[in-house]
């Protein structure tokens, strides 16, 4: 959740606790603020057992980062220096698997690709998806090769005719009930 998000499921938090004093009843402040019954009883069973206060912030849930403040200002120095810099000369971007490799062999510390997301956002940055073609792409040699290769190497499709969806053998018409839909046709 975003910080944002955090700020804003807060403040209803806190408008569903001025409700709870003015004895208004959990279904109405979930019509309110337009939340689910089921928030707004959770609430109010937290507001009974410790007020308001019950009900604010404990900050991010999740677990906590595993890198202190200054690695992570260390791993921003390393993204700002680009990829090529860590040994990734194919490309220019930051994909959040490298990020996570990058991680590990700076910081001995592992992160998975979604926990690399995380960081790349909390400092500033995004993953980049590589492009699909690399800039060296050499168009005359990859067209000599179609035209040359293609036809040699691909396997031969299906014969042209009738041809059916179905994996077992065709019915044989002989084989259906006089009266069956279809049992004319040849």
């Amino acid at each position: 959740m975003t910080a944002v998000g955090r700020r804003r499921r807060e403040s209803v938090r806190m408008q569903a606790a001025e409700l709870f004093e003015q004895k208004i009843k959990p279904l109405e402040v979930a019509r309110r603020l337009r939340v689910s019954p089921k928030s707004a009883c959770q609430w109010h069973q937290l507001w009974r057992e410790g007020g308001a206060q019950a009900l604010a912030s404990r900050g991010p849930s999740g677990s906590r980062c595993r890198l202190s403040p200054r690695c992570l200002d260390k791993l921003a120095a390393n993204l700002e220096q680009g990829p090529a810099a860590h040994s990734w000369v194919e490309d220019q971007v930051w994909t959040a698997a490298r990020v996570a490799t990058l991680i590990g062999r700076k910081f001995h510390v592992s992160y998975s690709v979604s926990g690399a997301t995380r960081l790349m956002h909390q400092l500033g940055f995004s993953p980049q998806v590589p492009a699909g073609r690399v800039a060296e792409r050499d168009e005359q040699a990859v067209t000599v090769w179609k035209e040359a290769t293609w036809d040699e190497v691909k396997e031969p499709g299906r014969p042209a005719g009738a041809t059916s969806a179905s994996r077992t053998r065709q019915a044989s018409p002989a084989g259906r009930p006089k009266d069956a839909p279809g049992a004319g046709a040849e």
